[in-house]
């Protein structure tokens, strides 16, 4: 499994003795066993119901309290894409990740779940390779599952196991409500736009790409915390809502204008210059916060080639990757835009940038789109 969207805290790990209550729902004992010691590992959190396919789910539910189920996609009887339209019914607020092994097709059911209501997706851990990603897969299943069942379990009167030891506080990723903005670094059209995405961004990139105006032919580059099989269906997927050229990114492919290019999984996509041409470079280097893909090795390359006369764009998201390459872009000239906190599913990056105070604007995700076509358009929104 590729190093992405792992081990990142998003806020108070024990949510003040609130128990995130899970469901899993998966045909292999094996992985329903290894998820559940994982789970179980955590004091704020506890395993609730197991079930082995859609139709026991959808029964339990109806029964039980759940705050996240992790749903898998290939099973007898109901399968996961099957179930989750009927889960939604019982409980529309409760948070489903889909989880799945890494194949073009679960890849691409994945992409159709989020559009049906799915919250996020993880890859999972085969049976019979599981322990070989089990830290990796641990890493992101609990940060997923705390961060979208705690503000659920935090309503109702909780109490955190008491046989576990509880979690150190780590610091929050949300900033002060007043957070100040800066104006925009350069007049004029920029000469490429970058996209920062984790937790929640296919459906983010999707509204944003699909909503901006066919005069914004500035070349637009995007790095999405994703394995490799994802990316490759989210580039699809990105350019019919956008009805834009978009493809995953290659070592050496040209920026062109009015085309999108989608980091790869597993690789880090930056910029360099080639004469007056501006190329994309994909490297191995070292995930940065966790991820490979990340996002600050791209901005800060941008930041050396391009100069000032870009615009970035920082999407829902875990952690804060983005924000210190954030900083490097304003301090070249160039200019930033976060999602707002009600409009992300996880207000970790874009809440990091703000934090950071190298925004510009702070938008919901409605109005991102409009935002950026009077910028890219007019020269400045």
């Amino acid at each position: 499994m590729s190093n992405f969207n792992t081990g990142l805290r998003t806020g108070d790990a024990s949510g003040a003795g609130a128990t995130v209550r899970v469901m899993l729902v998966d045909d292999s004992a094996v992985i329903r066993g290894l998820t559940k010691r994982m789970i179980d590992t955590e004091p704020d959190m506890e395993v609730v119901a197991s079930v082995g396919n859609g139709e026991q789910a959808v029964k339990k539910l109806s029964q039980e309290e759940v705050d996240v189920i992790l749903l898998d996609i290939e099973m007898p009887v109901m399968d996961g894409l099957t179930a989750l339209p009927k889960l939604l019914e019982v409980d529309p607020k409760v948070k489903i990740v889909m989880a799945s092994t890494l194949t073009l097709e679960n890849a691409e059911i994945s992409m159709r779940a989020l559009r049906l209501g799915a919250t996020d997706y993880i890859p999972k851990p085969t049976s019979t390779g599981a322990m070989g990603g089990a830290s990796e897969f641990q890493r992101e299943l609990v940060e997923k599952v705390r961060a979208f069942g705690m503000p659920r379990a935090k309503t109702r009167p909780s109490a955190v196991k008491p046989t576990a030891k509880a979690p150190a506080p780590v610091p929050a990723a949300t900033p002060p409500k007043d957070v100040s903005l800066r104006k925009p670094g350069f007049v004029g059209r920029p000469d490429l736009m970058a996209i920062g995405s984790s937790t929640g961004g296919p459906q983010a990139l999707m509204e944003v790409l699909k909503g901006l105006n066919a005069g914004v032919q500035c070349p637009i580059i995007v790095t999405q915390h994703m394995p490799a099989t994802f990316t490759t269906i989210l580039a699809q997927h990105l350019g019919k809502a956008s009805n834009r050229p978009c493809a995953e990114a290659k070592d050496g492919d040209v920026l062109k204008p009015g085309h999108v290019f989608v980091a790869p999984g597993d690789y880090h996509m930056i910029v360099e210059s080639r004469g007056v041409q501006k190329v994309l470079r994909l490297n191995q280097e070292p995930p940065e916060n966790f991820c490979r893909p990340a996002v600050d090795p791209m901005l800060r390359s941008i930041a050396a080639t391009v100069g000032s006369r870009v615009l970035v764009v920082i999407l829902t998201g875990m952690g804060a990757d983005g924000a210190k390459g954030t900083e490097v872009i304003v301090n070249a000239g160039g200019t930033v835009i976060a999602q707002d906190e009600k409009s992300s599913v996880v207000w970790g990056m874009p809440g990091a940038a703000a934090a950071a105070g190298t925004c510009s604007a702070i938008l919901p995700l409605g109005e991102m789109a409009g935002y950026i076509n009077d910028f890219v358009l007019k020269g400045a929104a």
